[in-house]
């Protein structure tokens, strides 16, 4: 008696719970649950626009230091990593036969000399015979051919001593470019900075050019960096930056932006800036990592949302506002200024204090039920 009453009672029972059961999966975790998602209110607030990259600290100005002339070294009185001043010597290239060149050329200068004044005195001579034969000519006292050749013989003499005056200036000016050339044997640093590379030791021969030392300006140090050229659009040379090295992670120095190179990097999608430091920190090492954030642009009263709220739909940025009856409404909007903490400012579209959707756990349409929770 009690078995088949016990049955009547538990099945409709578990069919009930079964049913129950169905439904609540279907209603919470099917096709009918609701979307989960996160929202946040559209603030009004400050903002600023920045960009970052990465770059190597480097000397603006370099100075290869070398002969004007092929020669040998005799010394070099400097190495890698000195300060140097201004005008101090750095190194001493080696006369070889030098002064015995400028020794020759100064006799010869001298042997010019002398020619000149016999030229002069040549000059001289026939000029008088020839204005005495002219008289005669004049008094039919001798023939004109006699003339003729007396005024030639002046002409000739007048051509020798230009000559000699042109051969005279030719060998000043050798005597003075090997003097030239004697004083550049001694090289020294045009302004004060550091050593940055030896390139030569005593007794190597070099070409005219050829560098013995680099110099580095040290107060021109600045930071080569890399930007991407989606971000690069608002770079304008004198906006601010921050500049972090690797040496110092949790040092922040100031700079500015005083090159936007006029070229991009076109493997890399890159484009090139040079960042000077205000002021120029000591002790700066070339080649260094350094990170940048260039301030582009800033207000103190914007509408701002996450980042992570735009979405795209038909190519037009929007984002799911939730209406005053929870039903989400896709609203395009106008995006200005973003920073680099994921913030990005609205332009038009929405209000202070509207509801925006931020996270979603599965994609929304405009009749999607949606359910509110605090994080996914």
């Amino acid at each position: 008696m009690k078995s088949p009453l016990l049955k009547k009672i538990l099945l409709p029972l578990i069919g009930v719970v079964m049913l129950g059961g169905f439904a609540w999966v279907v209603t919470q975790q099917g096709p009918m649950a609701a979307t989960k998602i996160t929202v946040t209110l559209v603030t009004k607030q400050a903002i600023s626009a920045s960009v970052f990259g990465i770059g190597t600290v480097e000397a603006r100005y370099n100075y290869r230091i070398g002969p004007t002339a092929a020669g040998r070294v005799k010394q070099v009185l400097v190495d890698v990593g000195d300060s140097v001043q201004a005008g101090q010597t750095l190194a001493v290239m080696d006369a070889v036969d030098l002064d015995a060149r400028i020794q020759a050329a100064g006799w010869a200068a001298e042997r010019a000399t002398a020619s000149i004044a016999t030229a002069a005195a040549t000059l001289k001579l026939a000029q008088t015979e020839n204005r005495r034969t002219t008289s005669l000519v004049a008094r039919a006292l001798v023939s004109q051919s006699s003339a003729d050749t007396s005024q030639q013989q002046a002409a000739i003499a007048q051509a020798a001593l230009e000559v000699a005056k042109k051969e005279q200036q030719r060998l000043q000016a050798e005597q003075q470019a090997l003097r030239q050339q004697q004083a550049s044997l001694t090289l020294t640093a045009p302004v004060a900075g550091m050593i940055t590379s030896r390139d030569a030791e005593p007794g190597t021969t070099l070409v005219a050019g050829q560098a013995v030392l680099t110099l580095a300006d040290p107060q021109s140090y600045w930071v080569k960096a890399r930007i991407d050229q989606s971000q690069a659009l608002g770079l304008q040379a004198g906006q601010t930056a921050s500049i972090t090295l690797r040496s110092a992670p949790h040092q922040v120095l100031s700079g500015k932006l005083v090159r936007i190179e006029p070229l991009s990097d076109s493997v890399t999608e890159e484009r090139i800036v040079g960042i000077a430091f205000t002021p120029v920190p000591a002790a700066l090492s070339s080649g260094e990592l350094a990170e940048v954030t260039l301030q582009t642009g800033q207000k103190a009263d914007a509408l701002v949302i996450p980042n992570a709220a735009i979405q795209q739909q038909a190519g037009q940025p929007g984002v799911w506002k939730i209406n005053p009856d929870n039903s989400p409404q896709f609203t395009p909007v106008q995006t200005g200024i973003h920073s680099l903490d994921g913030q990005v400012e609205i332009l038009s579209g929405l209000q202070a204090d509207d509801t925006i959707v931020v996270y979603t756990s599965k994609a929304l349409r405009a009749d999607s039920k949606v359910k509110v929770v605090e994080q996914l």
